[in-house]
């Protein structure tokens, strides 16, 4: 069983409920892009609480970084993650995942399902490789909105949004339907990679399998039950 204590070097907040969270990197540590681990608090009474958060760093950087959506309104992890500073430590275990780059294809992301993306997606940066990928990713309102500068940088036109509650200008109001898919999904022979609350998950891979029939070339779905979209 992997135990892997690191110090948090900053911790901020890069959303009115997202943290991100910066530590050190232990020598032999090894992930891909879209993986996660689980992580427990070093501190009395929390140190069998274990919950999965994703790297959304590189694989080649020298530190680990995790973006963490909070729920400080619950006597959970999240909520005591936000009291931790500079220094503190966190324990991380082994490494899992279940969504891996394949090709070219559509991302389609709810809330906190952002997170497997982010490594992806600035991996295929680094590498010039970002071509033709396309993100979707669905939150309530604009203030939601994870890491919007960086992922407009990345994508520019190829970044849409899509705001259940918010009518904003510029931004798509309303639900992932089979009518938003037809209007932003001109192809369908290609890779789809699906994260978010299951009901969301479940709801567009419906919307793409009743539209698609068989001509979609491959989805992939976060369906681990440890996922942290599903944690409070």
């Amino acid at each position: 069983m992997e135990y892997n204590p690191v110090k948090i070097k900053s911790i901020d907040k890069i959303t009115h409920d997202v943290l991100r969270i910066v530590t050190g990197k232990p020598a032999h540590y090894r992930f891909t892009p879209g993986q996660a681990t689980e992580i427990t608090i070093n501190k009395d009474g929390w140190e069998e609480e274990r919950r999965p958060f994703t790297f959304t760093s590189l694989p080649s950087n020298s530190y680990l970084e995790f973006t963490i959506k909070t729920y400080p309104e619950r006597n959970g992890v999240t909520k005591e993650l936000l009291k931790l500073k500079k220094n503190d430590v966190l324990v991380l275990h082994g490494v899992f995942g279940a969504i891996t780059y394949k090709d070219e294809g559509v991302f389609i992301a709810g809330g906190a399902g952002i997170t497997p993306f982010i490594s992806i997606f600035r991996h295929l940066h680094a590498v010039g490789k970002i071509g033709n990928n396309k993100l979707i990713f669905a939150n309530k309102t604009k203030r939601d909105i994870i890491l919007e500068q960086e992922f407009t940088y990345l994508l520019g036109d190829a970044f849409i949004n899509i705001l259940s509650d918010d009518h904003a200008k510029g931004y798509h109001h309303g639900m992932i339907d089979k009518h938003f898919l037809k209007a932003n999904i001109p192809n369908l022979r290609q890779h789809f990679y699906l994260c978010g609350p299951p009901p969301m998950m479940d709801a567009v891979h419906q919307q793409l399998s009743s539209w698609a029939s068989r001509k979609v070339l491959s989805l992939q779905k976060n369906l681990s039950s440890r996922s942290e979209v599903e944690y409070r």
